[in-house]
């Protein structure tokens, strides 16, 4: 069943460090494109987080934040992250390497520093668990409600696929008559101008324009674009892109059906097609 890009999803807990709720909002995007907003006690976290999210959502805008309230009055004993501190100590010796004259750095700003200052009497491993089941439950919400947007949206996609195929078949069932009709136009000026034609020639001249006006090809191909529209709806997989691109043949074959048109039937049918591939192309533009 195809997903929508356009959902919300929260979760909320207690970890070893305080009380958490995260949240995540996704729009429509050509790609996947996930922005995150994280405490200064969880940004080590960030990039399990965005592994866990980029393996469950593959297409649209995702924006993730988390809010963390910690407990005052729980004691806590605080370190310094030993990794960080090399990485900037050896950042530091390297400019004052390259430019002699720098002022040496100053301490109260490497403690200030995003992730420098941590609890020594935090295990990072169970934090981390507690985290990344949060983001979970936040991703069940997340794509419980993408479904049923889905659903929803594949129903209305499927509705106009119908009334395009209506506007096929009914193409289709006028072609006869406007051809027979072409043929009676023709014969109906010769008599009026008086002149005499060669029968075969006559025949000859017929079919050639009614070469020009044939539309059964892109009738079939219209057919057997909504066919595999309707397959592709039901699919257990993101079918966005696939669905853009039928979107977009279905309008190929419409257009050549309308620059062919000779009459007014199958003009104003080639406009109701146009107007409906166009709602579906705007439906599709919502799926993963």
């Amino acid at each position: 069943m195809p997903r929508s890009m356009t959902a919300f999803g929260s979760a909320e807990g207690v970890t070893v460090v305080g009380a958490l709720r995260v949240e995540m909002r996704t729009v429509n995007h050509r790609f996947l494109e996930v922005s995150t907003r994280l405490p200064d006690e969880l940004r080590a976290f960030e990039p399990a987080i965005r592994e866990r999210l980029a393996a469950r959502v593959s297409r649209g805008k995702l924006d993730f934040s988390a809010r963390l309230r910690t407990d005052g009055t729980r004691a806590t004993t605080l370190a310094l992250n030993p990794v960080l501190l090399e990485q900037l100590a050896r950042l530091i010796a390297q400019l004052q390497s390259a430019q002699p004259g720098l002022a040496p750095a100053n301490p109260l700003q490497l403690l200030s520093w995003p992730g420098m200052v941590v609890s020594a009497d935090t295990d990072a491993d169970v934090l981390a668990g507690e985290v990344l089941q949060l983001v979970d439950q936040a991703l069940d919400s997340l794509e419980a409600q993408r479904d049923r947007e889905g659903a929803r949206l594949a129903e209305v996609m499927r509705e106009r696929a119908a009334a395009l195929d209506g506007l096929r078949r009914a193409a289709i069932e006028l072609l006869p008559q406007i051809r027979s009709g072409w043929r009676d136009k023709l014969m109906a000026r010769l008599k009026e101008s008086g002149a005499t034609v060669d029968p075969q020639r006559f025949e000859q001249e017929l079919v050639l324009v009614l070469q020009r006006m044939d539309v059964d090809e892109e009738l079939d191909r219209l057919g057997i674009h909504l066919a595999e529209l309707d397959k592709t709806l039901q699919r257990n997989e993101p079918v966005g892109r696939r669905l853009d691109f039928l979107s977009q043949e279905l309008n190929r074959e419409a257009n050549t059906f309308g620059s062919k048109s000779t009459d007014a039937r199958t003009s104003q049918l080639a406009v109701d097609i146009k107007v409906l591939i166009e709602q579906i192309r705007e439906q599709v533009q919502n799926l993963e």
